[in-house]
């Protein structure tokens, strides 16, 4: 199951396909004794979407079959034990993709000619995705961070491994208080590649950095590239080779005080934006500005979720059952933010106060 989402993939997803591409979603749970519900539930929304694709006279009877097929592969490689908080499957003609999201979603299925992408892209900004940076004079290893964890990434030609005939053992002496080992030009080359690497995944898909290392390591890298000094570092060897688990112990404790430091950052913010009439909070009052692309700064408290209909001027208060429901708004409203250069924050339950679970700061 995929978890990690790039621009790259995005787009991929986003694409016209022929017509029918089925995205279904369902609601899963991280623990026992949910999972044999959850797999209950899966067949039957599965079996939704095949009934919907029987019944519609726009699939050809050869799609259908591409399609059904597609959706049964999918069911093969679901495996809920490892569930987080929402499973979206996507099949098309000739595709498919699993995807498992650590934001809950609404149970519904659509057939359109692209998929739907809101609660991939709104569940992607709330786990805050960051990178992690392991260096030593040998090795780089790369982790993708979020929501409570990391793995490994290969990805951008990561792990980088030095070459072994450049490296000289007669030299580990020590000089001063530096290994000689990063004054070698074939290490401090090798981390020059590490740097440039890093540079081009960054480029691909922008979010925080940490990097970790021995104080030389860290200090040698800052020397010989440019990454790194925009990066945060956690002076701690070894990782190159370290379990995920070991790795995020070590960067737990940083990347909990940034975001500390990020919902102050935040909050400051929203307070200014009231002063300057840049303000507007509540579902139906930013989804109004969404629309109009005037949100600047969005910020959702994490666990916020409303179900509203449009009664064509405002979003209304609905029941899960309203024909007319809008049960993923906050996805929606998340993900026409993004689309229009804003940048979302999500914060503790409780940390907007009366603004009632989302707030922006406007462009004007």
């Amino acid at each position: 199951m995929e978890h990690a989402l790039s621009p790259t993939t995005l787009t991929e997803l986003r694409r016209p396909r022929p017509y029918p591409a089925v995205s279904v979603l369902t609601p899963t749970h991280r623990r026992e004794p949910y999972h044999e519900q959850d797999r209950v539930r899966l067949r039957n929304v599965v079996a939704e979407a095949k009934k919907q694709l029987e019944s519609d006279p726009a699939v050809t009877r050869e799609r259908r079959a591409d399609v059904v097929a597609q959706l049964d592969r999918a069911l093969t490689e679901v495996d809920l034990t490892y569930a987080d908080d929402g499973l979206v499957i996507y099949a098309a003609p000739g595709e498919h993709q699993v995807w498992s999201l650590t934001r809950t979603v609404p149970e519904r299925v659509v057939l359109s000619d692209t998929f739907l992408t809101r609660n991939l892209v709104s569940a992607q900004a709330s786990e805050r995705p960051f990178w992690v940076l392991s260096v030593s004079a040998d090795r780089a290893t790369l982790w993708n961070g979020g929501a409570g964890r990391v793995t490994e990434e290969r990805t951008g030609g990561f792990p980088l491994t030095k070459r072994a005939d450049n490296f000289d053992p007669e030299r580990m002496e020590q000089i001063g208080d530096i290994p000689s080992t990063y004054r070698d030009e074939g290490t401090r080359h090798f981390l020059r590649d590490v740097d440039t690497a890093m540079g081009a995944v960054l480029r691909e898909s922008p979010r925080p950095l940490y990097v970790t290392g021995e104080q030389a390591a860290l200090s040698c890298l800052d020397e010989v590239g440019d990454v790194a000094r925009r990066a945060v570092y956690v002076p701690h060897g070894g990782l190159t080779h370290a379990t995920p688990d070991a790795v995020w112990q070590a960067v737990r404790p940083v990347v909990d005080a940034e975001a500390l430091r990020t919902v102050d950052a935040v909050t400051k913010e929203l307070v200014a934006a009231r002063g300057r009439k840049e303000f507007a909070a509540g579902v139906d009052e930013v989804w109004q500005n969404a629309r109009q692309a005037r949100v600047r700064l969005l910020a959702v408290e994490e666990n916020f979720r409303v179900t509203v209909r449009d009664d064509g001027a405002h979003l209304i208060p609905a029941s899960s059952d309203d024909l007319d429901a809008r049960e993923d708004i906050v996805d929606e409203i998340v993900e026409q933010c993004l689309e229009t250069g804003a940048e979302v924050r999500f914060v503790p339950d409780g940390a907007l106060g009366d603004a009632n679970g989302i707030a922006g700061v406007l462009r004007y």
